[in-house]
Formats: C-alpha cells, sequence, structure tokens
C-alpha cells in the first residue's frame, strides 16, 4: 500500500464541533472561501448548489447533516433526514451514508455517538482513497500518461481521491509521468478544480477540451483513462460525469485502457443495470451561461443531464478498496460485494 503523503495538501469537508465547514468549490481556483453549515438544511442547500460535490463528499457532508440535526433535537433529525436525501439523487454514497446514520439513530444513538459515525465514515474513505490509489495505480506501466474526466480528488472525497488518487499514487511511484485533464464543462470541474489540485500539488498537467480527448488518444499521448463514478450497477455499468461515456467509446476505438475508481460505497448491487439509474437534471441555463453572463441567444432551449452510465463492456477495470475487478461483470461484482 503507498502510505505516501505527499501530493495530497487538500481537505474541503471540515468538522468544527458545533458547525460543518466546507470549501466553497464554485469560487476555485481563484477564491479559497468556506462557508460554514450549521444546520441540516443548509448542508442539503451547499449539496444542492455544489458547494460541496463528488459523490464521497456528498455522503460525508450529509453525515455530518445528521449530526448537526441531533445536535439540536430528534424533531429536528426527523426532519433532516429526508430532506438530505433529497439534496441530489443520482450518487448513491449520499444514500449509503444516509442509511449507515440512520441504522445507528434506530439504535438509539445520541449526538455525540452520531458524531463518531459520521467521523468514521470520513476517516474510512480516506483509508479507502489511499488503498484504491495504490491499487489502480499498480495497473499502470511506468512513465504512462493519462486523461482524467471531471474531478475525483481531495475536493470529492476525505482527501487524496478516487481517481485522482490512483494519479497521485502513480506520479508518487513513477508509473504516470503527465496527466491530461477534460474540462468538464458546464461546470468546468477538470479545468477549475483538478488543473488546481495537480498545479498545487506540482503533477505535471494539460488541460485539454472535452472534444480533444479523441484526437488524444489517437494521437497515442494516453495509455489510460482514470475516472470515478457516482453509482456502479451491479453488473459493473458505471453512473458518472456526462462525458464519461463518450470516453470509453472513443477509448475501445484507440486501444486506450479504461479505468473506474470508485469506494465499495459507491457500488449498488440493488440497481441492476444502468438503466435503472435515475440520472439527475440540471437546470438548462448552466448551459447557456458563464461566470453570470449569457452566452447563447435569447430563446434557445439546451438539455443538461449531469450523468451518463458507461457499460460495464466497456471498462478494463473497476478498482475499489476491496480490490480491482478487471472486465467486470455481475458475478464478478457480487463476489467482491455481495
Amino acid at each position: 500500500m503507498n502510505n505516501s503523503r505527499s501530493h495530497d495538501s487538500i481537505r474541503a469537508v471540515l468538522w468544527r464541533g458545533d458547525r460543518l465547514r466546507l470549501l466553497d468549490q464554485r469560487k476555485l481556483p481563484f477564491v479559497e472561501d468556506y462557508i460554514d453549515c450549521q444546520s441540516a438544511d443548509e448542508v442539503a442547500q451547499a449539496i444542492r448548489d455544489l458547494v460541496v460535490r463528488g459523490a464521497p463528499a456528498i455522503g460525508i457532508a450529509a453525515a455530518w447533516g445528521v449530526v448537526l440535526a441531533a445536535q439540536r433535537g430528534r424533531f429536528a433529525l426527523d426532519t433532516a433526514l429526508p430532506i438530505l436525501r433529497a439534496a441530489r439523487p443520482t450518487a448513491v454514497n449520499l444514500m449509503w451514508a444516509l442509511d449507515r446514520m440512520q441504522a445507528r439513530v434506530a439504535e438509539g444513538a445520541d449526538a455525540i455517538a452520531l458524531e463518531h459515525e459520521a467521523q468514521a465514515i470520513q476517516d474510512e474513505d480516506l483509508a479507502a482513497n489511499r488503498r484504491m490509489g495504490a491499487l489502480g495505480a499498480s495497473l499502470i506501466e511506468p512513465g504512462s500518461d493519462v486523461l482524467t474526466h471531471c474531478n475525483t480528488g481531495s475536493l470529492a472525497t476525505a482527501g487524496y481521491g478516487t481517481a485522482l488518487g490512483v494519479i497521485r499514487a502513480g506520479f508518487s511511484e513513477g508509473r504516470i509521468q503527465h496527466v491530461y485533464a477534460g474540462e468538464t464543462r458546464p461546470w468546468l470541474q477538470g479545468a477549475r478544480l483538478t488543473m488546481w489540485e495537480l498545479v498545487r500539488d506540482q503533477i505535471p498537467a494539460t488541460l485539454i477540451a472535452d472534444s480533444a480527448a479523441s484526437h488524444l488518444m489517437k494521437c497515442g499521448q494516453v495509455k489510460w483513462v482514470i475516472v470515478g463514478a457516482d453509482r456502479i450497477a451491479a453488473n459493473g455499468d458505471v453512473a458518472n460525469k456526462i462525458g464519461t461515456c463518450q470516453l470509453a467509446i472513443a477509448a475501445r476505438h484507440h486501444g486506450v485502457r479504461f479505468m473506474v475508481v470508485a469506494p465499495s460505497s459507491t457500488v449498488d448491487l440493488t440497481t441492476a443495470h444502468g438503466d435503472d439509474i435515475e440520472i439527475e437534471l440540471r437546470d438548462p441555463t448552466e448551459l447557456l451561461s458563464h461566470a453570470g453572463s449569457r452566452t447563447v441567444v435569447e430563446g434557445a432551449q439546451a438539455w443538461n443531464p449531469v450523468f451518463d452510465v458507461t457499460p460495464a463492456n466497456l471498462i478494463d477495470a473497476i478498482v475499489s478498496e476491496r480490490g480491482i475487478i478487471e472486465r467486470p461483470d455481475t458475478g464478478k461484482l457480487r463476489t467482491l460485494f455481495g
């Protein structure tokens, strides 16, 4: 296991005893500003507004939202759980974390016990990320260039990251020499967040337009595409940031290998296949403007799905803290996660 603490300098979700402090990811990379949430309602709003984002980080934040509610009493706790569940529908980590917290509530846990449970969820995620980093890096030949999509680093998790954790570990071990990051429209998580993390941790990186990815692969520049996941169905289909599926299609065409990195909490064995995953649709105006200024003619319409589903047969490896599944299918997922 890679125990290196280098290239890991960011924590976006911070518990402060009576409030949850979140690094406001809407303002990055130019402003590093934190907001304090003092209620479950404020945590749910921060999740909806993308102050905090990334499937594991959403789950962690929601767990702390339960603690804030418990500090206010049983009525606040009963009210908070459905509000937190409704914050975003696609990332299964949110439901997983809330199910875990609700089970402790059902056992009679008080606010202090719930605080310990939320801290355990956060600590376990960081440990899982380090484990996944080591496992995923072991698949990559030394000196490789890789491509990643969206943001899957410390900003999206308890720290280190999922796909970006593999990249951090791979760079530390000399397996990865250069990273290409897609910009990830419309919120530009790759351009604003992933590049910020990579530059901050001095990992060589180049930004590309989303539409340049296939040409990059054709030129032979990358050996792996490495992405995260918001939900993995029982058959190995993967819901992830919109644009992931087209990267997998291009990778298969150009002979580039495709890796999905996600903790076991992202695996949903109750969802048989990707067609059953609810895909979140966000406000179309996110596509019609940039930084608050409209860029598209008045009267134009837009369609804004946040995620797509990559079929299992386009995935070379799924990496979790429990191990590596190559060429995933239902049997292999049930063996590892059932």
